[in-house]
């Protein structure tokens, strides 16, 4: 007799090999994809990105939880084994109304991130950047204020890097003077602990350290989520068990799959050649 999963479902062989549904609003959750592939190399993905409807932080939580339903009824067709919001503001808006209505394990970024930055401080004053929606929210300081009452944190909303990022400007004096004017803020406050709450930023590490000095510990979600992840799948014994796949990355968008490639092959590993258009107002 087969064991059962902790969600309640048969563990069975096929399940444990089915792909993980990984989700953003655009290309910044390939930030996401890219740490789950060093952490967990063997697991097969399949990515969509909703480009057709990006960004996604100005948007209302009805918007947004609407967009989610759809990506998650797509994925779902893809026999999906595992869900990761690699989003911060679906992250926020969504998440936890998804996961009560969903019969398959789920996690956000925002979480994995929150528990690092308040595990990591020193001082207790921790900083969170990202999209309005994402600061608007106040997830990030919820989370932490829960497990650490007496510590502050202060957010601060940083619109124009994902702009940025997109455009390639990673090193470009523009992208340094805006941090340097977004961080100027969070720099008076004191903090030692930032918290990247955005999937574009951890790409801007370099740009954001040396604005914040060595004195700051940058906390990037990115990789948390994928250490998170790892642990979830272990938990709902369904870690990949099979032989090594030839293909095992599935990219999907709502729209300019060119571009999405462009800039997707600047930061993964893998091709993405057959990254293919959907369109998702049919789901």
């Amino acid at each position: 007799m087969q064991a059962l999963s902790e969600n309640g479902r048969l563990d069975a062989p096929a399940e444990r090999n089915a792909p993980i549904g990984v989700f953003d609003s655009g290309v910044g959750g390939l930030t996401v994809v890219r740490e789950i592939m060093r952490q967990i190399p063997e697991e097969p993905i399949v990515y969509f990105g909703d480009t057709a409807r990006v960004p996604y932080g100005g948007k209302s939580r009805e918007t947004i939880l609407r967009y989610s339903r759809q990506i998650i009824r797509f994925l779902k067709t893809q026999h999906v084994k595992a869900i990761v919001v690699a989003c911060n503001t679906a992250s926020a808006f969504a998440l936890e109304e998804i996961r009560q209505e969903l019969d398959l394990p789920i996690i956000g970024v925002v979480l994995p991130g929150a528990r690092v930055a308040g595990e990591v401080t020193k001082n207790g004053r921790i900083g969170v950047i990202g999209t309005k929606g994402t600061i608007h929210s106040g997830l990030y300081r919820e989370v932490i204020l829960n497990e650490h009452p007496t510590y502050e944190v202060f957010g601060k909303a940083c619109p124009l890097f994902a702009p940025l990022v997109e455009e390639h400007l990673l090193d470009d004096s523009v992208t340094f003077e805006m941090a340097r004017r977004y961080l100027k803020e969070l720099q008076e406050c004191d903090i030692d602990t930032l918290v990247l709450g955005c999937t574009h930023y951890p790409l801007l590490r370099s740009t954001i350290g040396q604005v914040m000095g060595d004195k700051v510990t940058l906390v990037n979600p990115a990789y948390e989520t994928a250490i998170e992840l790892r642990q979830l799948l272990r938990d709902h014994r369904l870690s990949f068990a099979g032989e090594p796949l030839r293909e095992k990355y599935q990219f999907f968008v709502s729209d300019d799959p060119a571009t999405f490639r462009e800039f997707a092959d600047t930061i993964l590993p893998c091709p993405t050649d057959r990254t293919r258009q959907i369109c998702i107002d049919g789901f």
